[in-house]
Order: C-alpha cells, then structure tokens, then sequence
C-alpha cells in the first residue's frame, strides 16, 4: 500500500456481484459487468410486509434500501434522541421537538462551545420545520400496528412509527430519495441527524442489516460480518476442516426453513447452514470488532449485501493507503465528504450547499475562493451526466458555494455524492495521500472533511 500506488481505473476490474462483495471488487462501474451479472446487481434487500394505514407505502432507497414514504413518495424521517458531550438532542418517544420557531442561538450541546452564542446570517436561518415537515395525521386517523399519533402542541396530530415522530425531508425530490439523512452511522463524533425508516429486513433469526457506503451490509445479530467462499455452491461447501480454523459456518437452528432467499445446506447429518442467493454463509474468526471486513483481505472470500449501493462515475479510480482504500478521482486523488450538523436545539444540517457555507468556510480556509484552492471541488467533466441518483452532477456558484441560479454563467459543474459535492485536498500530492483526513471539529465528524474510505471499517479504525 505505497503512497506513490498507480493509478487504478475501475473499468479495468470486473465487477462479480452475487449480492456479494469483496475488498478488491468492491465500487466498479457498472459497464464491466455483463447483461446476466447486471441482474444481479439490480436485486433489492427484501423486507418484511407490516400493515400500514392508507396513504403509506414502501419505496425502495438506492442507499438506505426499503424506506417507508408517504403518498406522494417522500421517504419518512424520525430524529433519534442521542447524547452528546453536554446533553441530549433529537426527539424521546411521543414527543415532538420539531416546530416552526427560528432559533437564533446556540444550544451549547456540542462541546467546547457554550450556550447562547448567536447563530449565523438570521435573516436567511429556516425553521426546523422549513426542511423538516411533520407528517401530520387527518381527522380520524387510527393508529395500524406500530402505527399511531401524537399531539402537537399547536393542537395538530403527527403520525408517529413506534412512538417516533415522523417527518419528510425539503432535500427529497423523487420517490425513494433518502437524501435528508442516513441510517449509516460510523463514529461516535456526528451530529444527530435524522434518520430514515422502513420496514424490518427479511432475514431469518441471527442475522441483522446495516446501512454502509457500499451498500446494505449483512451482519449476525451480534454485529460480524458475514461472507461468502467462491468455490460453494448452493448444495456444496468447499470450506473444510483447515478451513474452518479461519472460518465459522453460520448454522441454522433445527426448526429453521427455507425462505424467499435463504436456503440451508446440510454440513453433516443434524447440522445446517445457512446459504444466502446460493452462496453458504460465514463469520471470519479473525475479524478484530463489530462488523469489521478484514475477512474480504482474504483472496476468495467476500462480505455479503442485501443491496448494493449504486457505482461513483466511471472516470473515478480506486487508491490504497497507509490506513485503507480510499475512492479517488481520475488522477487517483482522495476524494472527502464535509460533514456538518449545527448546535442548535434544532441539530440542523450544515452541509448542503442550500445551508449556510459560514461553517464549511470556518474549516476550509476561511473565504469560498481560499477554500477552492485549499479544498477543490471535484469537477466533472464537459458533457458529463448523473452517473446514477447517488452519484449526481450539482451546479455551484464558485463565489458562494450555494446551488448556481438557473443559467449562471460562471456555474461550475461538480461532482456530488448524496446530494453534497466531493472535495479534494491540495496536500495530497501522489495517488494514496490522505493528508486531509479528519480536518476539522471531531476529527472531521461533525464539522469537517473525512475521507471516502472504501470500506466502513477504515473509518478511524473502526465503526
């Protein structure tokens, strides 16, 4: 993993994809990948059907997978209570936090900032309810499973899953877009966000979904990531005895069934494993922590996702570091993600270039001209097109740093990632460099810049 690695071009790679997925195959433009794989690739994590009341239905995310929507498509959001270093933001159970007052000052929950300090530019600050409309419930709503209402204090009634609030995002345009939030979580340092819902996988007992970069990652309950061999078969397992010292057989209980896409192969007499789109499962011993990929290292063993997440562009490359592969541009520099979420009781975003840029500016140089020299965006070429609706080309104004008006002139064409552009940085010098990771409040966290590590588990040495 030399830091003057040459530059990898995603096309040149094939892209196997059985629902599975390894460290070495892993982003690959979808070209390479012939009509039959391409199907594959397609395929959607199933979920479990819950009974819903009229008006709800479930859209299927190209990142967070089946996510509930209301009856024009828009994904529902909840905004989780957690904890952060002075006290708690989000919403408890049955309690709606989220109305139309403008905050005007900092609540003092992100240390090692106080409270009351005025928040920036007033006069342009939205409500909470600007970007996040409550899902309110018509007369003679009735609660439909986990399904309910609360009372607002306006005297409105919000529809409510599991006593959480719900609500949509102003960011969401289409159907299944999920671009308000995320479910991923890595690190303890992010803002809290609002997150989408949807209905529970369908997966048997033991095992769990989880939302990462490169898609719906499969994990047992207990958070360790499960692969596959490429020398199984639906009805045979290649992993013997030797084997087995590396590689733990996910076994299924006795009562346990075939269902939609899960299978059981009999390992022995009595003793069943479970085989996942015809690929028996597997835990790798030696995986150091919950949901760790150091199994994928391995040649011919690969994590298993319910759902892929959809490619970056294809003139995008893929880099080793010092500390993991990262996603890099066509000259194979490192590609950054900004992170923002204000200290607001509000916990509002800070990140899309519809939010206010003062904080980005804070970070990244201090005025939007010093930031493009020091943090460039990642332009996109003449003619390019959106790669996919998680990959998309945004229009930006270079002297502000907000979306560019319709027919700007002097626009700039960027490449974007979830509806927020992509940076580089001016350290990083030679294909591999990642001088830029971190930079910024919580190591990059909650204001700043993380790198596009290929896989979750880079992310600071762990989730």
């Amino acid at each position: 993993m030399s830091s003057n690695s040459k530059v990898t071009n995603m096309n040149r790679r094939p892209w196997w994809v059985l629902g599975v997925i390894s460290s070495g195959a892993l982003l690959l433009h979808a070209a390479a990948v012939s009509t039959a794989a391409a199907a594959e690739t397609t395929s959607i994590e199933q979920y479990v059907e819950v009974p819903m009341p009229p008006g709800f239905r479930v859209e299927v995310s190209p990142t967070e997978g089946p996510v509930f929507a209301d009856e024009n498509g828009r994904t529902l959001y909840i905004w989780p209570q957690r904890i952060l270093r002075n006290g708690y933001a989000g919403e408890t159970p049955g309690n709606p936090n989220c109305y139309g007052e403008v905050r005007k000052h900092s609540a003092g929950l992100m240390s090692p900032y106080p409270p009351d300090l005025e928040l920036p530019e007033l006069d342009t600050r939205p409500s909470c309810t600007d970007l996040w409309p409550p899902v309110l419930a018509g007369a003679g709503a009735e609660t439909v499973g986990k399904w309910t209402t609360v009372d607002r204090k306006d005297g409105t009634k919000q529809w409510a899953y599991d006593e959480r609030p719900l609500y949509t995002s102003v960011l969401d345009k289409e159907a299944g877009d999920a671009l308000g939030g995320t479910t991923r979580r890595v690190g303890g340092a992010q803002p809290v966000t609002r997150t989408p819902i949807g209905p529970p996988s369908l997966v048997p007992p033991g095992f769990k979904v989880r939302t990462t970069l490169n898609g719906r990652l499969l994990t047992t309950d207990s958070d360790r990531s499960v692969y596959a061999f490429d020398k199984d078969t639906a009805d045979k397992s290649a992993c013997d005895a030797a084997c087995m010292r590396s590689w733990t057989p996910i076994v299924a209980p006795n009562r346990a069934r075939p269902q939609g896409e899960w299978a059981l192969l009999e390992r022995s007499p009595g003793v069943k494993q479970w085989v996942y789109r015809g690929k028996p499962v597997y835990t790798h011993n030696a995986d150091s922590g919950a949901a760790r990929q150091e199994g994928s290292d391995v040649p011919g063993w690969s994590n298993v996702y319910t759902q892929l997440a959809p490619p970056p562009p294809p003139e995008f490359t893929i880099q080793e570091t010092m500390s993991g592969t990262v996603l890099a541009d066509s000259r194979g520099m490192t590609i950054y993600l900004y992170s923002c979420g204000d200290d607001s009781y509000d916990q509002l975003s800070c990140e899309h270039p519809t939010d206010t840029q003062v904080y980005r500016l804070a970070v990244c140089g201090g005025t939007q001209e010093r930031c493009m020299e020091v943090w460039p965006y990642v332009m996109a070429e003449a003619g390019s097109a959106s790669a996919n609706r998680a990959w998309t080309v945004m229009a930006i104004d270079p002297a502000t740093g907000h979306l560019a008006k319709d027919g700007q002139q002097d626009a700039i064409n960027v490449w974007a990632f979830r509806d927020r552009p992509v940076f580089t940085y001016y350290r990083d010098i030679v294909p591999g460099d990642v001088q830029g990771a971190g930079t910024g409040e919580w190591r990059g966290g909650r204001n700043g810049l993380l790198a596009f590590w290929i896989r979750d588990d880079f992310f600071g040495g762990g989730l």
